[in-house]
C-alpha cells in the first residue's frame, strides 16, 4: 500500500473529536524515519564476536531500528559463506537498503550511522576529537589483549600469565579512561552521553570480566558502568544463551589459563 508522505489521517477518540482530521507533516521527516528502518546488520556469534558487538551496541543505545542477521562461525579462520553478504568475508557488515550501501567494518559502520543520527559522537568539538582518537586507538591497537584474552562472554578464566605487552595494554586503559573522565566529567568516556567511543570499548569491559582483569580508580568505575550498560548486558546475555560452539574460539580461551566458571551451566 502506498502512503502519501505529506499527510497522515488520524482517527481521534471521542475525547478529542469524532471526525477524522488531517495533520500536515514534513515529508523529509517521513523519509528520514523510513531510512533508519532499512538497516540490516550481519553479526557473528555473540559469544565471540567483539567486532560485531560494537555497532550492535551503538544501534541499540541510540534506539535505531535494524534487522539483525546472526551468522554462526564455522571451524577455521576463513568464513567463505560470509562473502554472500560481506565484501571482506567478515562481520560485522551493515546493509542500508534505502541507499543500497554496504559497510563492512565496525568503525566504518559507526561513522556511517553518525552521518544520519545525531548523538553518535559527542556534540562538543574537544570531546569529539578525543572520542575519535580513542575509538581509532581501539580499532587499530591493543594487540596483546586481543591475542591473549580472546572474546568469550560465557566463561570465566584465571590467566596463567600476563605478558609485558598485556600489562602495557592494561596500563594504557587505565590512563586513557582516567583522562577522558577527568577532561569531560563522565560518566561516559567523553562526557555525559554514551557515544561511539563507549561502544568501541564495550568488548574490553567483557574481556576484563572474563579474565578477571581489574583496572584502577575511576577507570575501573567507568569499565564497571560500561559492563552494566543495558545494551552491553543485552548482548552478553544473548551470548551466554547461545548454544553454538566454535572449537577454535573455545580452545583459544582455554589456552590462556584455567577455566573457573561456565556461565551457561
Amino acid at each position: 500500500m502506498l502512503i502519501n508522505p505529506t499527510t497522515i489521517h488520524e482517527n481521534h477518540s471521542s475525547r478529542h473529536s469524532q471526525k477524522n482530521r488531517t495533520r500536515e507533516i514534513n515529508p523529509s521527516c517521513v523519509c528520514q524515519n523510513l531510512l533508519i528502518m532499512t538497516y540490516t546488520l550481519f553479526i557473528g556469534n555473540k559469544r565471540y564476536s567483539s567486532w560485531s558487538m560494537r555497532p550492535w551496541v551503538l544501534l541499540k543505545t541510540l534506539d535505531i531500528p535494524f534487522e539483525e542477521k546472526l551468522q554462526l562461525f564455522k571451524p577455521g579462520l576463513r568464513q567463505p559463506d560470509f562473502l554472500a553478504f560481506s565484501p571482506s568475508g567478515k562481520v560485522p557488515c551493515l546493509h542500508d537498503g534505502a541507499t543500497s550501501t554496504i559497510i563492512w567494518d565496525s568503525l566504518a559502520i559507526c561513522e556511517f550511522v553518525a552521518e544520519s543520527h545525531p548523538g553518535a559522537w559527542p556534540a562538543d568539538a574537544r570531546a569529539r576529537a578525543f572520542a575519535r582518537s580513542a575509538a581509532a586507538e581501539m580499532h587499530s591497537g591493543f594487540p596483546a589483549i586481543r591475542d591473549e584474552c580472546s572474546m568469550n562472554v560465557g566463561i570465566r578464566i584465571e590467566l596463567a600469565t600476563r605478558s609485558e605487552a598485556l600489562q602495557r595494554d592494561i596500563a594504557r586503559f587505565n590512563d586513557l579512561f582516567s583522562e577522558g573522565l577527568e577532561k569531560f566529567g563522565g560518566p561516559r568516556l567523553a562526557g555525559k552521553e554514551f557515544t561511539i567511543v563507549d561502544a568501541m570499548y564495550a568488548p574490553i569491559a567483557s574481556r576484563c570480566k572474563t579474565y578477571n582483569i581489574e583496572l584502577e580508580g575511576t577507570a575501573k568505575e567507568y569499565l564497571d558502568r560500561l559492563f552494566d550498560h543495558p545494551a552491553v548486558q543485552a548482548w552478553i546475555q544473548d551470548g551466554i544463551k547461545e548454544t553454538a560452539r566454535e572449537p577454535g574460539h573455545e580452545e583459544d580461551c582455554l589456552r590462556s589459563g584455567k577455566l573457573l566458571q561456565d556461565l551457561t551451566k
